[in-house]
Parts: structure tokens; C-alpha cells; sequence
């Protein structure tokens, strides 16, 4: 059974910083990719950032430049380093694990999510 634990959430000052954490539980036979993605209060889940097998990142035009994600593999742990913090990214955060295995067949996972508020 795979776990996905998202952490580091929290309230923060606008302008401030904050990493959020989330770790891979379980047996995993391999991972594609880790994304984070968010949801705000009435609104969709949308995209935030990924990363790939071979390390190559992507980020939504909104965090692009404020964002950094990255991984360690031998951890299956992800972090979102988050700067210059604006109220408009206040949400809930999920992680999301892609898992293939053997080429054939992928597994898509998620977290509980971590809340962010941004806010004086």
C-alpha cells in the first residue's frame, strides 16, 4: 500500500517563505514523476509544479520564478520551496506520484493535502 504524506503548511505573512514536504510510504516500483497541485476555497484543483524522471521541472505561469521544486530519489521525498508568498496561494496542497511499473501500467497516488494561508 502506498502512502503519499504532504507537511509543512501553515499561515504565512505575504512576501514570507515556506517548504512544503511530502514523502512516498510503501513499496513503490518505480516513480514517473512528482507534481504538486493546489485547490482554493469554490475553485478546481490546478497545477503547480513537477518534476520528472529525469529531473526536468515544470512549473504553472503563476509560480514560475517564486517556486522551486525538487526530489531526492533514494527517499522517494519531494519539497516545494515557496518565496515571495501572495494571498492568491492560499489553498490546500496535494502531491501527487505517478508510478509505473514495468512500463506497462501506471498508478497514480495522492496525499491528504497540506493547507497554506497567505495572510497579514
Amino acid at each position: 500500500q502506498v502512502q503519499v504524506v504532504e507537511s509543512g503548511g501553515g499561515l504565512v505573512q505575504p512576501g514570507g517563505s515556506l517548504r512544503l514536504s511530502c514523502a512516498v510510504f510503501g513499496y513503490v516500483f518505480r516513480i514517473n514523476s512528482m507534481a504538486w497541485y493546489r485547490q482554493a476555497p469554490d475553485m478546481q484543483r490546478e497545477f503547480v509544479a513537477r518534476i520528472d524522471s529525469g529531473d526536468s521541472t515544470y512549473y504553472a505561469d503563476s509560480v514560475k520564478g517564486r517556486f522551486t521544486i525538487s526530489r531526492d530519489r533514494t527517499n522517494n521525498t519531494m519539497w516545494l520551496q515557496m518565496n515571495s508568498l501572495e494571498p492568491g496561494d492560499t489553498a490546500v496542497y496535494y502531491c501527487h506520484v505517478v508510478e509505473s511499473v514495468l512500463a506497462i501500467n501506471t498508478y497514480n497516488h495522492w496525499g491528504q493535502g497540506t493547507q497554506l494561508t497567505v495572510s497579514s
